[in-house]
């Protein structure tokens, strides 16, 4: 089966822009780069990858676009750019020459106002990444979700994806608000989900393919497997997982699935999104 990882990270380490990573997270406080990426890969079968910004400064995007010029299975990147930026027309226009770029995120889980993106500026922002044909990265905590409804609906020509479903409380097994929360996206035909980033929402030390099956259960509901898509947040994953074990995990429990439905969820529909 053909893979196409729709969410993993490169970085080059140092303290004052990876603050980020606390002392329990130790093993990924070093430099991450495509060279150790491609030998994982290529034992497991994956074709290629979507690089996804990591600090909220543009100089990141050209590092970006340097790994991703020598490296020809970084198929895309998901770039950062201020969309609150007066001249944002004119950001989105310089990176619009860079094929690779096919999209923006901003780190709204981490913002104090958790309805930012609701601020005109910011809808302005994402008014203007329909004009360039951009995705956008919808990266969030479970109490935002109302807020990312809210701003879907503004937008029903704009491709939206949820980042990690949304970040559930897998650790305390919380699901009943998330679930409720998540629910209504179903009606969004332009937005998707990404299955990533849950090992690291669960317990790091204690988890299971069965831990992870009633939030899969739910977003495969909500989603149907042709607007949910692979992704394994590597290198973050590994302080609560290997890739083998990250890629297990969402292999598991699709496994029961039709082979065209497999296909949609770790390949097609990256694809489709992302204009690959």
């Amino acid at each position: 089966m053909r893979i196409i990882d729709a969410h993993q990270h490169f970085w080059k380490y140092n303290s004052k822009d990876f603050d980020w990573i606390t002392d329990d997270m130790s093993v990924i406080r070093k430099d991450f780069l495509p060279g150790e990426l491609l030998s994982i890969y290529q034992a497991n079968n994956v074709e290629g990858c979507i690089a996804v910004q990591v600090n909220q400064a543009e100089n990141e995007n050209d590092f970006f676009l340097i790994v991703a010029n020598q490296f020809d299975f970084i198929k895309g990147i998901v770039g950062w750019v201020d969309l609150m930026a007066f001249d944002i027309e004119d950001k989105l226009a310089y990176w619009h020459q860079f094929k690779k770029i096919k999209g923006f995120r901003h780190i709204l889980q981490g913002e104090k106002d958790r309805a930012l993106m609701l601020q005109s500026s910011f809808k302005n922002g994402v008014t203007a990444l329909k004009k360039f044909d951009f995705t956008y990265d919808i990266l969030i905590f479970p109490d935002q979700l109302q807020y990312a409804l809210e701003l879907v609906n503004l937008f029903p020509d704009q491709k939206f994806v949820i980042d990690h479903l949304a970040k559930p409380y897998i650790k305390s097994g919380e699901i009943d608000q998330w679930k409720k929360n998540i629910e209504p996206f179903k009606q969004y035909e332009n937005v998707f989900c990404k299955i990533s980033g849950m090992v690291t929402e669960a317990d790091w030390k204690n988890h299971s393919p069965e831990t992870f099956k009633p939030y899969l259960d739910v977003v495969t509901e909500t989603f149907g497997t042709n607007k949910i898509m692979f992704g394994s947040d590597w290198p973050v994953c590994l302080v609560a997982a290997s890739y083998e074990k990250v890629l297990n995990i969402t292999q598991h429990y699709f496994s029961s699935f039709s082979s065209s439905e497999k296909e949609n969820i770790f390949y097609n529909n990256a694809i489709e999104f992302y204009s690959l």
